[in-house]
């Protein structure tokens, strides 16, 4: 890799840390911020599920722009949208404009991701392109780990600052994006295609593929794992009693997990155990999970419990997209493409049925994500198998 590509990775990395850090420092301050303004469970998941149906909408139309109109316009367009919905949270003084906020962050900083790895499609070579790939994903593993913490730090003095904060960061990397970042995609390769959208009938008709039962799961997993994102700071500071600042610190151990488990744990007991074993281990612990969660009220076991929580949620996901993709002709892109999709509508779901019954008692979703995930557990050992592929599925021919 040259020393411009190097540059242009970096600059890239920076914006994905800007957007992942200021999501990391939003979320533990989230709920208290709503309830400020009068807000309840309901309104915690359906502004959580406002962001993420845009995301889910929008997401593949910023794509395809971008092979018309080129990359760095596209971005730049994502950190307008990142850096204005941020500051429009921190300015909220209605419930209708954290809607309206919500709404703005998933239709137009939803651009930034996908672009970014277009970018790195574009720019960089074949044998340079994991690494490329690779350190964006680090970026945004770090956002995630700092920005909980941060956030629950500046959130600890006034709830508003870490939005300003996310705004401000956002502005930087506009700037930089316009004066430093040259396009990667010439005039002359861009495409004049149909801009694509989200297509409904082609998710439905993959749930009928052999792979079917793995995105049905994927659905599964993050519709009952959104039980425990969407509501926990509520939970927390309900039940619990806690700031901003110990939701924040726990919210580190969740991002730590995550990118420890993906890190160093999920290849080596993949190659021993293999995805099928993975799978069910994980849907019975993440089951499980939710339990002691539920029993855990000392600071010190809630960050234990919530740590082997989130590596059962990680070994799941990753080993669900690992299998799907060998277990299939199509490809890898389609595959992908296809499992983040289910997992984006699980990010819908979720987060809804969560807020409404929290609202009725604040166990409830700990419970129903419980019941949800062993639900995944029992399909899981009935038609996941390491195997012929024809046992992952219901829907093949008889």
């Amino acid at each position: 890799m040259n020393t411009n590509t190097r540059t242009n990775v970096a600059l890239l990395s920076f914006s994905l840390v800007v957007v992942t850090l200021g999501f990391g420092m939003i979320i533990p301050i989230f709920p208290f911020y709503i309830e400020k303004l009068g807000a309840s469970g309901r309104d915690m998941g359906l502004l959580i599920a406002t962001a993420a149906l845009f995301e889910f909408l929008f997401a593949p139309l910023w794509g395809s722009i971008s092979d018309r109109t080129g990359r760095k316009p596209i971005l730049m367009i994502g950190m307008v949208g990142y850096g204005l919905s941020s500051l429009l949270f921190g300015l909220s003084t209605r419930l209708w404009m954290l809607y309206a906020s919500r709404a703005l962050s998933g239709l137009l900083s939803s651009a930034t991701a996908a672009t970014a790895m277009a970018y790195i499609g574009d720019s960089t070579s074949e044998e340079d392109r994991g690494s490329g790939i690779g350190m964006l994903g680090a970026a945004m593993g770090l956002g995630l780990i700092v920005g909980p913490g941060l956030g629950g730090w500046l959130g600890a003095a006034s709830l508003a600052t870490p939005f300003f904060a996310s705004a401000g960061l956002a502005l930087i990397a506009l700037v930089l994006i316009f004066f430093l970042l040259p396009e990667s995609l010439p005039a002359e390769t861009r495409t004049g295609g149909k801009v694509r959208t989200v297509q409904l009938t082609a998710l439905w008709r993959a749930l009928f593929s052999p792979i079917g039962i793995l995105l049905a799961l994927l659905f599964l997993v993050s519709f009952g794992l959104t039980n425990f994102e969407s509501v926990f700071g509520l939970y927390a500071a309900e039940e619990l009693g806690y700031g901003p600042d110990r939701v924040g610190m726990i919210l580190v151990v969740v991002g730590v997990a995550s990118t420890l488990g993906k890190a160093t744990l999920i290849g080596p007991l993949t190659r021993r155990w293999g995805e099928a074993v993975i799978i069910k281990a994980s849907t019975l612990a993440s089951s499980a999970g939710f339990l002691v969660l539920l029993l855990a009220h000392s600071y010190p076991t809630i960050l234990l419990a919530t740590g082997i929580f989130i590596l059962s949620k990680t070994f799941l996901r990753t080993a669900l997209l690992s299998l799907a993709s060998r277990r299939t002709t199509r490809q890898q892109g389609i595959v992908m493409g296809l499992g983040n999709s289910f997992i984006n509508l699980g990010r819908i779901v979720g987060p809804i049925w969560a807020g409404f019954i929290f609202d009725v008692n604040l166990n409830y979703p700990y419970l129903s994500g419980a019941a949800i995930m062993f639900v995944g557990f029992l399909t899981s050992l009935a038609w996941v198998s390491q195997g012929d592929p024809n046992n992952m599925t219901t829907n093949r021919e008889d």
